[in-house]
């Protein structure tokens, strides 16, 4: 194998930073998750993999056979892993084109505080190489999260022959109050730069921003009020949204395909 494709990142990382990724698996996709048809790949899991071995510990609740592979483009953040490695648990030196054998499928590759340290022009290339190495009907999930998993945001695709775009996820943690408009500071590469004052993702942060403000009166909880500007957004705001109350008690906001438009 040549050199990997990326470049190393911050490496930054932190205990459950990424706890809200494998909630979401598991509520969203609850019989996928059971019955993993293939490898769960944590892509740049930074300096040392503390969330990957978190992952693993969750999907073995639901699939006692689950494998996780952590990758890293930097090699010594590889060699440091090996610790950590146990039967179900490996890691590998590569990039977005990912150390595979020959035997091995990608059921789910999690490529999370990756591509934001990456320019905006990089990111289809990347998307591509890592959808070329998914296994058919694998997920993608592709975000950003704060340096302690307050706040997410993720692409989630889906390979149906080729990668595709299934919606948007914002997922803030529900145990205090938040501003809607914090998640502007999370939303993935392919949306950063294109925040603009009055643009299709202003118009959301602000009708959501509204949403959220008037179920503070007609709720008690974080969570109540989540549920309930949620489905106001959907109702009012005509924005898609995966309605499922068990997602939406859970703080997970998962948009349609089509977002930032209705």
């Amino acid at each position: 194998m040549g050199k990997p494709l990326g470049r190393p990142t911050r490496g930054k990382t932190a205990p459950n930073r990424l706890r809200k990724t494998d909630t979401f698996l598991a509520v969203a996709f609850p019989a996928f998750v059971r019955h993993l048809p293939g490898l769960y790949v944590d892509l740049g899991y930074g300096a040392y993999p503390v969330t990957t071995a978190e992952t693993l510990r969750r999907l073995r609740a639901a699939d006692p056979r689950a494998r996780v592979l952590g990758v890293e483009i930097d090699p010594a953040r590889v060699a440091e892993a090996q610790a950590y490695a146990e039967p179900g648990l490996e890691f590998r030196h590569g990039g977005f084109d990912l150390p595979l054998r020959p035997d091995e499928a990608v059921a789910v590759i999690r490529a999370f505080n990756v591509l934001r340290q990456y320019d905006e022009a990089a990111v289809a290339g990347a998307l591509a190489a890592l959808g070329a190495r998914l296994a058919e009907g694998g997920l993608l999930i592709e975000g950003t999260s704060d340096p302690h998993g307050r706040l997410l945001a993720f692409n989630l695709f889906r390979k149906a022959v080729v990668l595709e775009r299934v919606g948007v996820v914002l997922a803030p943690r529900l145990g205090a109050d938040f501003a809607p408009r914090a998640l502007r500071a999370v939303l993935p590469k392919a949306f950063i730069h294109h925040a603009e004052p009055t643009g299709a993702i202003d118009r959301f942060f602000t009708a959501w921003d509204t949403a959220w403000k008037r179920a503070r009166g007609a709720a008690r909880t974080h969570r109540q009020r989540f549920v309930a500007a949620a489905l106001a957004l959907s109702d009012r705001g005509g924005y898609a949204l995966d309605r499922r109350d068990a997602l939406l008690r859970r703080g997970f906001l998962w948009l349609g395909a089509d977002w930032p438009d209705r």
